[in-house]
């Protein structure tokens, strides 16, 4: 008897023994695939935060090559030192030609005073069952 109960106890052990390395592989097993998820996380930042850096990049590299481009310094030139290409007539505008106003301007500016002088029950008269000059 004393045999067979030290064969049972034995056997608790190594079974206690085996869950416990069980238990632990389980927990290591776990683990990793947490860091693996993590790793992926980060990689997948890591890639969109590249490609963001890569489309500002080639942004830049645009606005690189329009900016020392001979156009654009062409035209920094005409604008700032008043120079010209040779053929080319300088038109100058002066305020009096900006202050003409279209007819069809103006009679859109009257109207709109006009509107601005009605009552609130006159707009919405007009809104309803006039040519309702509100709409867009």
């Amino acid at each position: 008897m004393k045999n067979q109960s030290q064969n049972f106890n034995l056997a608790r052990i190594i079974v206690i023994f085996g869950f416990a390395i069980v238990a632990y592989m389980l927990y290591s097993l776990t683990v990793s695939i947490y860091e693996n998820y993590q790793i992926d996380v980060h990689i997948e930042n890591f890639q969109s935060k590249n490609d963001q850096l890569q489309t500002e990049n080639l942004e830049k590299l645009e606005s690189y090559k329009y900016y020392t481009s001979d156009m654009y310094i062409e035209k920094v030139a005409k604008q700032n030192l008043g120079l010209i290409n040779p053929g080319e007539q300088v038109i100058v505008i002066t305020e009096d030609d900006n202050n003409t106003i279209l007819e069809a301007e103006y009679e859109e500016a009257k109207n709109f005073v006009l509107r601005n002088t009605w009552s609130n029950s006159r707009k919405w008269w007009e809104f309803f069952f006039g040519e309702n000059p509100f709409k867009y």
